[in-house]
């Protein structure tokens, strides 16, 4: 592939400022208009072929000077949160989790519920602390769990009120706009929901500097990844694809031995299965021609577009790039480096055609 000049040189402030907008975008997994307007716009901007399909996948097309075996770059535009269960008195809220949230992780604050005709504020709330055991509260203070039964959403309004923003059961409950704001620490980036908006950044990015590839790119921000990769599956199951290379964040912790630092992470397995040896010993001599280190992972409690289309037989051949990522699901902390060397290595695997010579 060519790229728009050398090797680009990524603006860290300008790649902080995309990934800001991003992640300022509500998008719980199923209600993201949101942000699809923002990337179409975005993505058409910088001439590429842009559509949505009926997934609501947003994707763009950068045309290959070959026709068959394409490929297709992901990351998922969807965010966790929470959805209404049933609405009570005084405009009490119950809510229960949309994908892998937890609440003590958000913590007590102001959150935003997206009705059908207005998205108000209401605040996520646990109880009081100054209770005794004939509260239910204590417990938690003590020695169980908060789970979302244990929580629910005070809004205040009435049920006039609630109807006419369209908020009914099934509205979907995400962190506040104020309290998403991400903030820079030297060259870190701190933000919920960075899964997986730095990766749609990086998408961003490839469809600046990415032309002329020797096969068609698709570019996919794929939607209702949350809730089992509904998005890919569907592009996956009508688009015949020689390899899927998914976007995503990479936990950190002491049993995965990864550096939060500038080196990405190669996935070898997740939960879902396995990834392609082949496809994963490309993209490393992509980095290594590149110059950029790669660290490797072997995840457990993980699933990307990748793994789960590899799994239901829609594409031969999987790899997930991505860049390791402190509290993650939570107030998420990435290395800018890191995410910019996500797309230095991708277009690094694509301009070195000995790597796709199978695919012409």
């Amino acid at each position: 592939m060519e790229l728009n000049g050398s090797s680009p040189a990524i603006d860290y402030d300008d790649l902080f400022d995309t990934i800001s907008e991003l992640v300022l975008l509500h998008s719980p997994s199923g209600v993201e208009a949101e942000i699809d307007k923002v990337l179409l716009d975005r993505f058409q901007a910088l001439g590429v072929e842009t559509w949505q399909d009926r997934a609501s996948n947003i994707i763009a097309k950068i045309p290959g000077s070959k026709e068959g075996n394409a490929i297709a770059i992901t990351a998922h535009k969807d965010e966790i949160g929470a959805a209404v269960k049933s609405i009570e008195a005084e405009g009490c809220l119950q809510v229960r989790r949309l994908g892998g949230s937890f609440p003590w992780v958000y913590g007590e604050g102001v959150v935003d519920i997206i009705g059908d005709r207005q998205t108000i504020s209401g605040i996520l709330s646990f109880g009081s602390r100054h209770v005794s055991h004939e509260s239910p509260q204590k417990a938690q203070q003590e020695d169980a769990p908060l789970l979302w039964e244990d929580a629910w959403v005070e809004t205040k309004c009435t049920d006039e009120e609630l109807e006419k923003s369209g908020v009914r059961p099934g509205s979907r409950v995400v962190v506040g706009k104020h309290r998403k704001r991400p903030f820079r620490l030297k060259n870190y980036i701190a933000s919920y929901t960075l899964d997986n908006k730095a990766s749609v950044a990086i998408l961003l990015l490839l469809a600046k500097y990415l032309t002329n590839p020797p096969v068609d790119v698709y570019l996919v921000a794929s939607a209702k990844e949350e809730v089992g990769a509904i998005g890919a599956l569907y592009f996956t199951q009508n688009q015949a694809l020689d390899a899927l290379i998914a976007l995503e964040i990479c936990p950190l912790a002491a049993e995965f031995a990864l550096q939060s630092d500038r080196a990405p992470v190669l996935l070898s397995r997740d939960s879902y299965g396995i990834y392609d040896e082949n496809l994963n010993a490309e993209i490393l001599q992509a980095a290594k021609k590149a110059r950029i280190p790669l660290q490797f992972a072997a995840l457990e409690g993980f699933g990307s577009d990748g793994s789960i289309a590899m799994k239901f037989g829609h594409v031969a051949r999987a790899a997930c790039l991505s860049f390791p990522t402190e509290n993650t699901h939570g107030y998420e902390i990435a290395h800018l480096e890191a995410i910019a060397n996500c797309v230095k290595v991708l277009l690094s695997y694509g301009s070195n055609s000995e790597f796709l010579k199978d695919m012409y």
